[in-house]
Formats: C-alpha cells, structure tokens, sequence
C-alpha cells in the first residue's frame, strides 16, 4: 500500500538573539523522536543581535532531498511583529496557518494581514518568556505556539528535544514555557 507523502515546511521569522535558528532545530528533532524525516536550517544577512533572521523546518513522512529556502510555506511562525508583514507573509500558500507572538487577538492580526484563507495562532511569547526564562528570548514559547496551531508533533516530543538541547535548570525553564505557551495559544 502506498500512503502519500505528507510534507510540512515551516518558515520562522525573527530577530537575531531571539532564538529562531534553535527553534527551528528542536522542532526538527521533535519530529525525528518520532520516526518523520527533518530537517532545520538557518538564513542570516548580517549577524548581529536584533537582525532579521529566518530559519526553516521540514518535516516529512518521506525523505526530504531538497535543500533550497521555503519560498511557499506551510506555516510562518513569528517571533517579532514588527517585521514587515509583506515580508512575513511573501509565499505563505492558501489555506496556511500564522503563528505569531503578539498580545493581539486573532482578529486583530487578520485584520493586519488582510488573509481570510489562513488560520492565525496567537500568543504572548514575550510575556511566558519572561514569565519562564527570566528573558525575553521566546523561541521555545513559539514552539508551544506552533504545535497547539499544527499538531504536527506531539507535545512531549518537542519537550524532549528541547531538555537535550538544554540540560539541567535551563531545559526545565524551556520545557515549561513550551507547555504554557501551548496552554494559552488562541487559534482562529
């Protein structure tokens, strides 16, 4: 029997320091915990703090030969919303799903974005991270965020991923933003 392959690309959107790059990487490593094929790399202009920076994610049921940028994402994950939205949303297919880190509602970002085909999520990242880390580093909250919004991995996979990429204290704090943030995520 065949079962069709099912591919999601995830393109994350953010500044420097705010942790894309690991997100996009744990997210990979949650999906390969659960027997998918993945993969997570970064783009980077000029490497400095507070630069934009997108990172991708691929997760398949089959292997994954290309390496090229997502120009046409399944997924857009915003970690800064102060990044141009024509930028942000450049290629997101019909029907695709924003995840964003704002303390605005669903509706409110719909009305930014001018999309009725896409499924926004929304969440204050900034708020749990500080809440969590202690920092406003809020790539590990955004992960709760795009899981409550795509369950394309389960929770406690991205919980593991996230405790082998930092062990001790620093992956417990991490672990509990992914769980808040998936928690209070609102999806619309």
């Amino acid at each position: 029997m065949n079962v069709p392959s099912q591919r999601i690309e995830i393109r994350w959107h953010g500044r420097g320091g705010q942790g894309a790059v690991t997100a996009a990487v744990v997210t990979a490593q949650a999906a390969i915990y659960e027997g998918k094929y993945a993969q997570a790399y970064p783009e980077f202009g000029a490497e400095r703090r507070g630069a934009p920076v997108n990172a991708y994610t691929r997760i398949s049921t089959q292997p994954i030969y290309t390496r090229s940028p997502i120009l046409h994402p399944d997924v857009v994950v915003v970690l800064d919303s102060t990044l141009p939205w024509d930028l942000v949303l450049r290629g997101l297919k019909e029907n695709g799903i924003v995840v964003v880190n704002t303390k605005k509602s669903p509706g409110e970002i719909r009305e930014i974005i001018k999309r009725e085909d896409v499924k926004i999520a929304v969440v204050d990242a900034n708020k749990i991270a500080l809440e969590k880390l202690g920092v406003p580093i809020v790539n590990t909250a955004m992960i709760g965020a795009l899981v409550r919004a795509v369950p394309l991995v389960k929770l406690e996979s991205v919980i593991k991923a996230v405790k082998e990429t930092f062990p001790g204290r620093l992956g417990e704090a991490n672990a509990e933003a992914i769980k808040s943030s998936y928690e209070v995520t609102q999806v619309a």
